[in-house]
């Protein structure tokens, strides 16, 4: 027996945000390798959990992926200091705070706890980019009155596109 047949429009949204996520995420791993071949950092790209569902032998599974808990990227700027992100894309003029879910959120405190450089990437139709202090993502709605952001009000934290690279690191480059 066959679920619920999926309404087509649904299945077409989900796939080009899978792979508008997955540009994101790419243009964000030029830049780690940039950052890597200087010696200004070692941030890698937080592995999906998966959970097998069905083993099949021979070392292979049927698996699923597991709910995202972790930042989407980890690493260690030059200088020891720890660094905890996620990254997040929209197509709408808007990003709701929603988009980091409750255990991404507990992992980020738990980071900037420790002393992590902690924020969150955005993309707005891959034209704007902005790195979002965590401090500033988690209490949103105090700073903007609501529970998203806009291009327009997180301006002072827009990046630069510079020779091909996403430089979301400047600032730590500098001091």
């Amino acid at each position: 027996m066959m679920g619920p047949a999926k309404n087509p429009r649904n299945v077409l949204q989900g796939a080009r945000n899978r792979a508008a996520g997955l540009q994101f995420e790419a243009l964000i791993e030029a830049a780690c390798e940039h950052y890597r071949l200087h010696d200004l950092a070692e941030i890698e790209k937080t592995p999906e959990p998966m959970q097998p569902i069905k083993d099949l032998g021979g070392g292979k599974f049927v698996a699923h992926y597991a709910k995202k808990a972790q930042p989407d990227f980890k690493g260690t700027l030059s200088g020891g200091r720890a660094v905890a992100f996620e990254a997040k894309h929209t197509e709408t003029g808007r990003m709701l705070q929603s988009a980091v879910n409750d255990e991404q959120e507990k992992r980020l405190n738990r980071h900037e706890k420790m002393g992590a450089l902690c924020f969150v990437l955005v993309s707005f139709d891959f034209r704007l980019f902005y790195r979002v202090p965590w401090d500033i993502w988690r209490n949103m709605k105090q700073h903007y009155g609501h529970k998203y952001i806009t291009p327009e009000e997180v301006a002072p934290y827009r990046l630069r596109y510079i020779n091909g690279v996403l430089d979301f690191l400047r600032e730590e480059q500098q001091t």
